[in-house]
């Protein structure tokens, strides 16, 4: 592994970071930490920690001995001084001897003596770092070290490749009882500078950055040869095949069975690569897979084991559908088995999670991961990439070997580590939202008022250009798409279900705004309008609604309609008359789909300035009514002027009212005329 410490870049950092109020200490901690974070064959999500030891002014004017340790929530890739808490070192020290600790007492401990009690809470590893009398302290949960450590013979692989200065150390939950057999390792040989934690990590230290960074990367390097020098034998593969559907084909699929209730929605991820193939598709799967991870804490983010599915050669979509029906079947209650063996060794009582797998490996075909969001389902991926890597490397040259389910159970029921992942959930936190006409006013506000709730939302817009720079500004996924071709609608929604595995609302915003006379309407004209008005709902809706009942766990269809569709405007006919049919096309969706769970909802808006109602055509219809513009704008019984904020929220409330369905709420300040009867 290379050694990237830079001089150059340190001096950098302490210069930086000194014009910031920083030590040199906490720059040369910032340094390094970036240095390993941003390393994934050592640091994935929050794996690893680092600290220094120095001293910091409190706010009685007193210097104090601290620790700066990382912080909960905090990446190390990209790690700040706030992401580097400090605790008081020496109320630390002071608990050495005590026998016993309870994770709350100790995390009670640590935030009582923090110099800033707004700082994120210190790692659970604190005590460790701090038992360690040394300046510099850094651990990593290294992929080499796991392929040295997770087999039969991994405790005596390891003492004969890292000597003398290193001590090898059994699993031991990271907390305080790590901390104390660490503290006694170290007391019977003080002159070691690195200990190798069995099935869990690295740690160096070093009373300068520079060698405790070093130390790491010299002895990863060491575990990087001997895995060289190991010989080889490659995993025996099953008989490769090619299936008749895709993944948008089985992705609604596996995202509806995996919500043991409607409202319990989830992002599925699909990833695919050569490293993975490998791994998925060897004859032994069932076993290997199912011995655990690469490291303990990632069984928080992907279980203790996968589902498999082994499709058969020449499998059908519907064969694959009653295939992965039983496989989920099995694994709830493989899942529930786990859960209930294991809780009857704990003394605390404990609450079952979901029983839904978080790593789905379709063998043959590739991986899907499963998130509560978005990011949650890609960490599940790049953990369970890790994990391939690592698990595929010792089957080569050995026989994987891990934890006891009991480990891997107390880790992932573990309180502290739980803490992390159970924030409250959002109102529309797992579902997946699509809105079309995205780069409009209402397009924006919309996105903005969903993201607000927690849904994925994936935006769809004809304008390249706008569609191409909102995606330099957000995350979210955008694309470029023609609601008016069936071609361009399908291919948009197969990269939603390959990105998020579904759809559960669809809100079609999308649309063009034609005036003319309508005796003297071009004949080209009026269809244009139909196309964009009223047929670029019905392929969006259509496709959507497929998706929907592959999924089988209910759905939303949201038309932005018009008031012109009961009101019609002078001279507006060419708009209008689609809206007619997109309001009676909103009430068939409900008719039609109601008995699957699927809404379908509209609104009637009226005057949002917007990209159809732009200047030009606040003008124009305020011509064709005979009143000025702020008139026209505000010519409701209100007397305010409706924005794009209301019809968002408009659109919102509909997506939640789980009972509403064939429903028009109007936005429009109030109309008469424009009022459903």
């Amino acid at each position: 592994m290379k050694n990237n410490w830079s001089e150059n870049e340190a001096k950098k950092y302490i210069k930086k970071y000194r014009k910031l109020g920083h030590s040199e200490d906490m720059a040369l901690r910032v340094y390094t930490t970036r240095l390993l974070g941003r390393n994934p064959e050592l640091v994935l999500h929050g794996g690893g920690n680092t600290s220094v030891k120095t001293k910091i002014k409190d706010i009685d004017g007193k210097y104090y001995d601290v620790l700066c340790v990382k912080g909960s929530g905090w990446d190390m890739a990209e790690i700040e001084p706030a992401g580097l808490p400090a605790v008081k070192l020496n109320p630390l020290l002071s608990m050495k001897k005590k026998k016993t600790l309870s994770d709350y007492d100790m995390v009670a401990f640590q935030k009582k003596n923090l110099i800033d009690t707004k700082s994120p809470n210190p790692s659970v590893e604190t005590f460790l770092h701090a038992f360690l009398p040394f300046k510099f302290v850094d651990h990593t949960h290294s992929d080499a070290i796991m392929k040295i450590t997770n087999r039969p013979n991994g405790e005596m692989l390891s003492k004969k490749i890292f000597g003398k200065k290193t001590a090898i150390v059994p699993y031991v939950m990271p907390g305080f009882k790590l901390a104390q057999k660490i503290n006694e390792v170290y007391s019977k040989n003080p002159n070691i500078n690195c200990l190798i934690l069995l099935n869990h990590g690295i740690f160096t230290f070093a009373d300068n950055a520079k060698d405790a960074y070093s130390l790491m990367i010299k002895y990863i390097s060491d575990a990087e040869k001997t895995l060289t020098k190991l010989k080889k034998k490659k995993i025996k593969q099953i008989k490769k095949t090619k299936f008749n559907f895709s993944t948008a084909d089985i992705a609604p699929i596996l995202r509806g069975l995996l919500s043991e209730k409607n409202d319990n929605k989830f992002i599925l991820n699909f990833k695919k690569n050569s490293k993975l193939d490998y791994f998925i598709n060897g004859k032994d799967i069932n076993r290997y897979s199912n011995e655990g991870t690469a490291t303990p804490d990632h069984v928080i983010r992907v279980k203790p084991f996968p589902l498999v599915i082994s499709p058969k050669v020449n499998c059908t979509l519907d064969e694959f559908k009653n295939l992965a029906e039983k496989k989920f079947k099995e694994y709830r209650k493989k899942y529930k088995k786990y859960f209930e063996s294991n809780k009857k060794k704990t003394k605390e009582k404990k609450v079952m999670l979901d029983t839904s797998p978080r790593v789905i490996l379709i063998q043959n075909f590739g991986l899907f991961t499963v998130g509560d969001t978005l990011k949650a389902a890609k960490i599940a991926g790049d953990l369970t990439q890790t994990n391939a890597n690592v698990i595929s490397s010792v089957e080569e040259t050995s026989r994987y070997k891990f934890l006891s389910k009991k480990d891997l159970f107390d880790v992932e029921y573990w309180s502290l580590e739980q803490a992390k992942l159970n924030k409250a959930k959002k109102e529309l936190q797992g579902n997946v939202v699509v809105i079309t006409g995205s780069t409009g006013e209402i397009g924006k506000a919309t996105y903005k008022l969903f993201k607000k709730y927690g849904a994925e939302v994936v935006l769809l817009d004809i304008n390249k250009s706008k569609i191409n720079d909102l995606q330099t500004k957000i995350s979210d996924l955008c694309i470029h798409c023609d609601v008016t071709s069936k071609q361009s609608v399908k291919k948009a929604f197969s990269k939603i279900l390959e990105i998020y595995g579904g759809v559960d609302i669809l809100i079609s915003n999308a649309g063009t705004a034609i005036g003319g006379s309508i005796a003297e309407v071009n004949d080209e004209i009026l269809r244009k309008s139909f196309e964009d008005n009223f047929f670029s709902h019905q392929n969006c809706a259509s496709e959507a609604v497929k998706i929907m009942k592959k999924q089988n766990i209910n759905g939303c269809l949201l038309f932005n309609i018009s008031k012109q569709s009961v009101n019609p405007g002078k001279n507006f006919g060419p708009y209008g008359l689609p809206k007619s049919a997109l309001l009676n096309l909103c009430k068939q969706y409900a008719v039609d789909y109601g008995h699957l769970g699927i809404r379908s909802n509209g609104v009637n808006a009226d005057r949002i300035r917007s990209g159809l109602l732009n200047d030009k055509m606040i003008k124009q219809r305020a011509k064709a009514r005979e009143v000025t513009t702020d008139q026209y704008m505000s010519g409701n019984l209100l007397l305010s002027e409706v924005k794009a904020d209301d019809v968002a929220k408009a659109f919102y409330h509909l997506a939640i009212s789980k009972k509403s369905t064939g429903a028009v709420l109007t936005v429009d300040g109030g109309n008469i005329a424009a009022s459903l009867r």
